[in-house]
């Protein structure tokens, strides 16, 4: 295994791998023997990074999620774990009530949101720390000092570590990174969104927002990553839930474009060259590239899981990465 750190402040900053787990499906999708047969192997092999929300998977069951937190609680307690293994989450995004969901009755981001929800999800986890806590999607409903100075709160507390923004315009989290430290309080230093090697258009609606920009790391989000090296981006459905190689999982309608037939073309040729997997290559073009780029896959079994670990050692040459780079 391979690590990097995230954060610059030495009290929260933390070491972790450099293929982060997505546990979204576990305790719903995933029972609870694959999901602890993955988690198992995934710290076996060195990995210390593992993703999960308190709304996940509302979904699945139309309830207020909370599945996946509590299955890592209980794994962290089977197991004796400890904080060498980083746990992030996300709160802002759970329904408040069974069969409504984030866009039409989210629990938001308030001062009284943050807490409470912050504190479901210490007990669901069993944690003292949330080692990374996330505001999962915007609420402009409540102004943003409101919600900067809440997690500053959570952070001077202990209740949370390193604070991070998924999903959100890149214009809001500058603004509020830049009201966090004109008041002394931490700010956002790691940035969720959905990045991958093929890039989506921006003119078609989002699946999940009606702004295509929001949920994607798209130039502007690329741009303030050259610009500030404290950030750090952690790159969700960076395989596109299995678009790449599976015939019935076709590509998202914002990845329909004359672009990506050239990337994938590309995407072929280099996993042919190396003996890898399009997923393998996908995954150590972000690892390895110029941007602090940490990829953040799911995995429904140790099979899949192991493709993905496979990826870590894989060193692709420059001139690998000029094509894969240059590919339009």
């Amino acid at each position: 295994m391979k690590y990097r750190t995230i954060g610059t402040n030495p009290a929260t900053r933390r070491e972790v791998s450099v293929l982060a787990l997505g546990a979204m499906l576990f305790g719903s999708v995933t029972d609870e023997k694959t999901s602890f047969a993955v988690l198992d192997h995934y710290v076996e092999a060195g990995g210390t990074f593992i993703d999960t929300s308190d709304n996940y998977a509302f979904w699945i069951d139309g309830g207020l999620g909370g599945q996946s937190e509590r299955l890592l609680g209980k794994w962290r307690r089977s197991r004796g774990v400890g904080d060498e293994i980083v746990i992030a989450t996300k709160l802002g995004a759970a329904p408040l009530a069974p069969g409504t969901g984030y866009t039409d009755n989210p629990e938001g981001l308030s001062a009284k949101a943050v807490r409470e929800a912050a504190e479901r999800s210490r007990e669901r986890l069993g944690v003292e720390r949330l080692d990374v806590l996330y505001a999962h999607i915007e609420d402009r409903t409540v102004p943003l000092r409101e919600t900067v100075e809440a997690l500053g709160e959570l952070t001077a507390d202990g209740t949370a570590g390193l604070l991070g923004a998924s999903n959100h315009a890149i214009w809001r989290v500058e603004r509020a990174r830049a009201l966090a430290a004109g008041a002394g309080l931490p700010g956002y230093e790691v940035l969720q969104y959905q990045h991958s090697h093929l890039r989506p258009r921006f003119d078609v609606p989002s699946p999940l927002f009606e702004d295509g920009s929001l949920g994607h790391a798209g130039p502007e989000l690329v741009s303030y990553l050259r610009a500030d090296p404290g950030l750090t981006l952690i790159a969700y459905s960076p395989l596109l839930a299995g678009a790449y190689t599976r015939a019935d999982k076709p590509l998202p309608q914002d990845y329909d474009h004359p672009g990506t037939p050239a990337r994938l073309t590309v995407l072929r040729e280099i996993a042919a060259e190396t003996g890898a997997s399009v997923n393998q290559v996908v995954l150590a073009w972000q690892i390895g590239g110029r941007l602090p780029v940490i990829p953040l896959a799911g995995a429904s079994s140790v099979a899949q899981l192991k493709e993905n670990l496979a990826a870590v050692d894989l060193e692709l040459t420059d001139e690998q990465r000029a094509r894969l780079d240059g590919a339009h």
